[in-house]
C-alpha cells in the first residue's frame, strides 16, 4: 500500500495529495494517470499524475469530490495508507517543438495539464497557459503553471481574480494577436467541447486530454469510452489524448449527465452512514452525539410505558393455501421506529450477551428509532451474515430478548429485538441500497468451507472480511442448506436466503455445488489444490427414528425427506416432478420446531387432520412459542404426554394406524426437562396415513469418517475445543450440528464466527 505524505486542501471539495510510489515517479511521463483504489471494497479510480518528486520517490494527485470514491480518498490523511496504486499507464503526451502552444486548463484540469506545460517548455516550445475557474478559490497551481509558462492568463466566471469570463475568452485573446500552432485542452467536457469549436473556426490543431472525465464517481467505464472519428476508443487504452476536432463531445455530456441522480443517491448513503467506521467490531459509541440526542428527546417513563408492537401476520385461511406464503408480514417502518424508542439504549447492554454472533443490538436498534434504517443494516452486517435470516428464524425469545431491561428488571415484555432485525434487513433487500461490508486486502491463503448452512456461511463471511480466500462446497444443487432444504418459506422465503449469499459473493466467497468432500474429492485432493484450512460444517443430515415395531411401512418418512421433498424439490407444486406422501390423517411425531414446520407443511399439502404427537406436556416443547401459536391457529392438533409405540398398515403396506401410549412426567433429565414415563395400559391407536418422524437427528458420518486422525465422539460429532472450534487436527475446525448434534441457526453462526477468528489467529501466529 502506498503511504500519503503530504495533504493539501485549495478548497473544500479540491484536494492536493503527495503520495509516497517511487517506481510510478521514476517511470511517469507527461500525461500518465494511475489508478487508485481506497478500501478493498474500493471503485477502481484513474487520475493523472500531476507532478512527481524523484528524490522523496512521491507522486501528486489533485481530487475534486465528485462521488463515493473520490470522497474516500479526499478523506485520508498524512500517514494514512491508499489501498492499490497502479501505473503509470496511459499513452504518454506526444511532445515535440512545434512553435506556440496555447495550454488550457478548467478546474481540476489544470492538475493534469501541468506535467503537459512543463515537457512542451522543456522541448523548446512558447507555452501561453489559459486556467479558468469559477472563482479565485477553484483556481489552482497557479505557481507551477507560471514557472514553466511564458504567459500565463487566467479567468474566472465571477471575476473574482484574473479576468471575468470563460476560458474561450481568454484562448482567442492569444489567437488573435499571435499565430498559436498547437492548443491543448483539459477540463470539464463542456469547456472542451467549446475550446475546441473556437480552434475549429481558426483551424488550429487541437488535443482534448480526457483524463479528468475518467475522475468520475459512479460511471467510470462509461465515462472513458468515446467516440473518436466515428469510432468508439477508450480513454485508458487509447488515450488519454485525441485529436478534439474527432471528439463526439456531445455523447459524453450525455452519458456523464445519465450517472448524475445515481451518484448523488450513493453521497446520500455515504454521508448517512459515516458513523458507520466507528467501533467496527463490538458496541458502538453510546456517548455519540445523535444517542445523547435520542435519550434527551424521550423521557425514560414514556419509553417504558409504549405497550410492544405486535407483528403483522397474514391470515391463517389465507396462509395455509400455500407453502409460499410468508406467515409473518414485517413491521412498517412507523411500527419499527415506535418500537425501537422502547428501548433504554443501556449502559451496559445485557442484550448483547445473549447473542451468539454478537451485533450491536443498541446500534442498529437506536438506528431505527431515528430513522437512519439502511445504517441500522449496515450496523448489523458487520457482525452477522445472515441478518435477514436471524430476523425471522432465530428463537431471540431464549436469547437476546431474554437478557433484555424489560424483562430483567421490569417484568414487561422485552423490546422486539427480533422484529426489529428483520425490518432494517428487508428494509435495505427492498430499497435496492444494499451496502457491502469492508474487505481487508487479500492475503492468499485459500480456506475451505464444507457445507453451506449458516454455520458455514457464517464463517466464510467472516473469513472474506479478513481477506482469506474462501470455497464453500455444497453436497446439494442449491446453496443454503438448512435454511433451504429444512425451513418452509412460510417461515422463511427462499429469496431472502438467495439475497444474504449474493451479498457473500460480493465479498468474495466462491460456492461449489453437487460437491461431496470425502466422496467427490477426498481432503487430501482439496489439499493439493493449495487449501490450508478447512471448517466443516456439514450439519446433521441423518434422520433418527424411535426402532418401533413398523416403522419401514409406507407413508412414514423422516422430517428431512417431507421437508426437503416439499421445500428444496418444490413437490408441492403440481408441475414438480417429485412426489410427496399428501395424507388426511398426518401424524408428526415431535415437540421441535421441525416437528411445527413438517405439521404445517401438512396441513398446506391438504390433510383433514394434521397432528403433533408429543411425548413431553406442551410447556416442555423445545419449538418456539410463536411457531406453536401459529399452527394452533391453522388449524394443527396437539395430542400431548401422548408417545408412538407402534405402526399399523394396510394389505398394501401402508400405515393406516398409530399406537399410541399415554405418558406421564417423571423427574427431569439431562436436558432440564421432566422426563416422559409410560402410563401402564393407557394404549389407543389413532388413523393416519402419513406419519413424519421429527425426533432430532445425528452427524453425517461422511466427512469426519474420510478425515484420517480426526477424533469423532461415540455420537459421531467432531470433537473441538469449544473456545476455538479447533479439532485435534490443528487445520480442521467444526461448529454447528456436525459437532453439537443439533443446533439453532444463530448457535451455528456462531461457531461459524468464533471458528473464523481463530482460524485468523492460526495463520497470524505462523
Amino acid at each position: 500500500m502506498n503511504k500519503i505524505l503530504s495533504k493539501t486542501y485549495f478548497s473544500e471539495k479540491v484536494v492536493k495529495l503527495e503520495v509516497e510510489a517511487p517506481l510510478i515517479a521514476k517511470a511517469r511521463k507527461p500525461g500518465n494517470f494511475v489508478i487508485v483504489r481506497v478500501g478493498e471494497k474500493g471503485e477502481r479510480m484513474p487520475l493523472t499524475i500531476a507532478d512527481a518528486n524523484l528524490e522523496r520517490g512521491s507522486i501528486t494527485l489533485v481530487v475534486q469530490v465528485m462521488g463515493v470514491s473520490s470522497r474516500k480518498l479526499c478523506a485520508l490523511e498524512v500517514g494514512d495508507y491508499i489501498t492499490d496504486l497502479v501505473g503509470p499507464l496511459g499513452k504518454p503526451t506526444h511532445i515535440e517543438k512545434v512553435g506556440t502552444v496555447l495550454a488550457c486548463g478548467g478546474g481540476v484540469g489544470v492538475a493534469p495539464l501541468l506535467p503537459i506545460v512543463r515537457a512542451f517548455k522543456g522541448a523548446g516550445n512558447r507555452v501561453v497557459s489559459v486556467i479558468a475557474g469559477r472563482n479565485k478559490d477553484l483556481v489552482i497551481l497557479e505557481d507551477e503553471i507560471r514557472a514553466s509558462s511564458d504567459e500565463v492568463i487566467i479567468m474566472t466566471d465571477d471575476g473574482s481574480y484574473g479576468k471575468k469570463g470563460l476560458i474561450t475568452e481568454g484562448m482567442e485573446e492569444v489567437i488573435k494577436r499571435e499565430k498559436v500552432d498547437l492548443a491543448v485542452t483539459i477540463g470539464p467536457a463542456i469547456m472542451m467541447k467549446f475550446c475546441e469549436k473556437l480552434t475549429r473556426k481558426y483551424d488550429i490543431p487541437t488535443v482534448a486530454s480526457l483524463n479528468a472525465l475518467m475522475v468520475d464517481g459512479t460511471g467510470m467505464c462509461g465515462a472513458c469510452r468515446v467516440t473518436v472519428g466515428g469510432k468508439t476508443r477508450f480513454t485508458c487504452v487509447d488515450g488519454p489524448e485525441f485529436d478534439a476536432h474527432l471528439i463526439d463531445f456531445d455523447e459524453i455530456l450525455s452519458r456523464l449527465g445519465g450517472f448524475k441522480d445515481t451518484e448523488a443517491a450513493k453521497l446520500h448513503d455515504v454521508e448517512v452512514k459515516q458513523e458507520e467506521a466507528e467501533h467496527a467490531h463490538g458496541v458502538s459509541d453510546r456517548n455519540a452525539p445523535w444517542r445523547q440526542e435520542l435519550r434527551q428527546k424521550v423521557a425514560g417513563k414514556d419509553r417504558t410505558s409504549i405497550e410492544r408492537v405486535r407483528m403483522p401476520e397474514t391470515t391463517p385461511e389465507e396462509r395455509i393455501k400455500s407453502q409460499r406464503i410468508e406467515v409473518n408480514q414485517g413491521l412498517t417502518a412507523d411500527m419499527a421506529m415506535r418500537e425501537a424508542t422502547r428501548c433504554m439504549d443501556c449502559v451496559t447492554p445485557t442484550c448483547m450477551e445473549g447473542c451468539p454472533v454478537g451485533i450491536d443490538i443498541p446500534g442498529f436498534v437506536k438506528n431505527i428509532e431515528r430513522g437512519e434504517f439502511l445504517q441500522a443494516a449496515a450496523v448489523l452486517k458487520r457482525t452477522s451474515a445472515l441478518p435477514a435470516v436471524c430476523g425471522r428464524v432465530c428463537p431471540q425469545e431464549k436469547q437476546c430478548e431474554s437478557k433484555c431491561f424489560y424483562l430483567q428488571k421490569l417484568k414487561k415484555p422485552s423490546v422486539a429485538i427480533g422484529y426489529l432485525e428483520r425490518f432494517a434487513s428487508d428494509f435495505e433487500r427492498e430499497s435496492g441500497h444494499i451496502t457491502v461490508p469492508e474487505v481487508a486486502h487479500a492475503n492468499g491463503i485459500k480456506v475451505a468451507v464444507i457445507g453451506s448452512g449458516p454455520s458455514g456461511l457464517s464463517c466464510a463471511g467472516d473469513l472474506a472480511k479478513l481477506g482469506y480466500d474462501v470455497t464453500v462446497f455444497e453436497a446439494l444443487h442449491e446453496i443454503g442448506g438448512v435454511l433451504k432444504y429444512g425451513i418452509p418459506e412460510f417461515r422463511l422465503p427462499n429469496s431472502v436466503v438467495d439475497v444474504e449469499i449474493d451479498n457473500l459473493k460480493k465479498i468474495g466467497v466462491k460456492f461449489v455445488t453437487n460437491f461431496i468432500v470425502g466422496m467427490t474429492d477426498s481432503v487430501e485432493d482439496l489439499k493439493a489444490e493449495g487449501f490450508k484450512a478447512f471448517y466443516v460444517a456439514s450439519g446433521a443430515g441423518l434422520p433418527r427414528f424411535m426402532n418401533i415395531p413398523g416403522e419401514n411401512y409406507n407413508g412414514i418418512l423422516s422430517s428431512n425427506e417431507y421437508l426437503t421433498r416439499v421445500n428444496l424439490m418444490g413437490a408441492d407444486s403440481e408441475d414438480s416432478d417429485t412426489p410427496v406422501y399428501r395424507g388426511k390423517n398426518v401424524v408428526v411425531v415431535g415437540g421441535g420446531n421441525t416437528a411445527m414446520d413438517s405439521v404445517r407443511t401438512a396441513k398446506r399439502l391438504g390433510a383433514e387432520r394434521a397432528m403433533i404427537v408429543y411425548r413431553r406436556s406442551e410447556e416442555e416443547m423445545p419449538a418456539r412459542l410463536e411457531e406453536v401459536k401459529h399452527a394452533k391457529e391453522e388449524g394443527c392438533e396437539f395430542i400431548t404426554l401422548t408417545n408412538p409405540v407402534e405402526y399399523i398398515a394396510d394389505e398394501r403396506g401402508r400405515v393406516k394406524q398409530v399406537r399410541v401410549q399415554k405418558m406421564a412426567l417423571g423427574e427431569p433429565d439431562a436436558s432440564g426437562r421432566r422426563s416422559p414415563v409410560p402410563v401402564e395400559g393407557s394404549e389407543y391407536t389413532i388413523d393416519a396415513d402419513v406419519v413424519v418422524v421429527a425426533v432430532g437427528v445425528s452427524p453425517n458420518p461422511i466427512v469426519p469418517n474420510s478425515v484420517k486422525g480426526l477424533e469423532i465422539s461415540r455420537k459421531g460429532t467432531i470433537v473441538v475445543n469449544d473456545e476455538t472450534m479447533q479439532s485435534n487436527l490443528s487445520e480442521f475446525f467444526a461448529g454447528g450440528d456436525i459437532v453439537r448434534g443439533g443446533a439453532t441457526v444463530i448457535l451455528a453462526m456462531g461457531d461459524g464466527r468464533r471458528a473464523a477468528k481463530h482460524i485468523d489467529e492460526m495463520f497470524k501466529a505462523n
